[in-house]
């Protein structure tokens, strides 16, 4: 990364599994590598028991934990269980930073986020159960999604929605992406994995001065200059903007051959126009997502909310409040920037 800044391993670089994430440093499209809850995987050789929960199987795994489809046992429900994987047991920061994950996910209760139903210990192993979403990630529904942009643009509302009541408890997520929205069998999406999110009103002392945060293809310039760069609701705005783009033309706003050059793109380089990859996307709609991906976050949407509202618009065929940028607009910003 530029200035010397350091990508922290639970900064998911590139987007990998669903829930959780992955240290490896290979820039390769999310929907390619993800999986879902519901995608089998490995099984186990036999049940094993976890305190009143039966392993079934795994069903994902990243850098630092793993989550089990498992059963448990006292209320006969199947759920997914969450842990921090062995190595991690005995490193204090992580499994300060587990915690704050499964804390930060059970303080929110909205329909479209998964619900965490109970963290725990067991034998000094960090565990938290939450409901089990089968379907798989918003990834695996990318080419269907393309082809119907209304039922994307509901689905972009919902998640917009989400991530405004997340706001509304002082929670900023910082990694939403394709990968961590969770698709059930009825299309509903759920938000999920919180291990990157943060108090708006404190620091918990686990982000390291100058450490990137989130994922490049999906974060905010202000996230990819890391250095202290202000992080704010504003930040979740533009991820949204980049999931929608990604979801609208197949591949997300900016995206390099390397770490570098894509982290290089999102801070210097302005999002091309959706138009011009595909000349059949509504003139509203690019508008809408353009105006997410502001390099100035004084210039996305005030709020998630009024993302959400600014779609329920373009869905109901009503005038959007957004106004397409002009090209004297756009080679003014480019200059301020240099």
């Amino acid at each position: 990364p530029p200035s010397g800044n350091t990508v922290d391993d639970q900064a998911t670089i590139p987007p990998a599994n669903n829930i959780l994430g992955n240290d490896q440093a290979t820039l390769q499209p999310q929907s390619e590598q993800t999986q879902g809850p519901g995608v089998s995987s490995t099984e186990t050789s036999s049940a094993n028991r976890f305190g009143e929960y039966e392993l079934l199987r795994e069903i994902a795994r990243g850098g630092m934990g793993v989550v089990y489809l498992a059963r448990q046992v006292r209320l006969n429900r199947t759920v997914a269980l969450k842990m921090i994987r062995g190595a991690y047991t005995l490193d204090d920061n992580e499994v300060a930073r587990f915690r704050q994950e499964a804390e930060a996910a059970a303080g929110l209760h909205h329909p479209n986020i998964v619900p965490v139903y109970e963290i725990g210990e067991y034998e000094g192993q960090q565990y938290f159960c939450m409901k089990l979403v089968e379907g798989g990630t918003l990834a695996d529904h990318r080419k269907t999604l393309r082809k119907d942009r209304p039922a994307a643009a509901r689905l972009m509302i919902r998640i917009a929605r989400a991530i405004h009541a997340a706001h509304g408890h002082g929670i900023l997520h910082r990694d939403i992406k394709p990968g961590n929205i969770l698709v059930d069998e009825a299309g509903e999406p759920h938000l999920t994995d919180f291990g990157l999110a943060k108090q708006l009103e404190s620091e918990s002392g686990l982000t390291l001065s100058g450490q990137i945060m989130g994922t490049p293809f999906y974060m905010a310039p202000e996230q990819a200059e890391g250095g202290g760069k202000a992080v704010t609701t504003a930040s979740d705005v533009y991820s949204l903007g980049a999931v929608f783009y990604e979801l609208l033309t197949g591949a997300p706003p900016h995206q390099g051959d390397s770490l570098v050059e894509t982290l290089r793109s999102v801070i210097d380089e302005e999002s091309t126009s959706m138009r011009l990859k595909d000349a059949s996307i509504d003139q509203d709609l690019d508008t809408i997502v353009l105006k997410c991906l502001e390099k100035d976050p004084a210039r996305r949407y005030g709020s998630a909310k009024d993302l959400a509202e600014e779609l329920d618009r373009w869905l109901e065929g009503k005038p959007i409040t957004a106004r397409p940028i002009t090209t004297p607009q756009r080679m003014a910003k480019w200059a301020k920037r240099k």
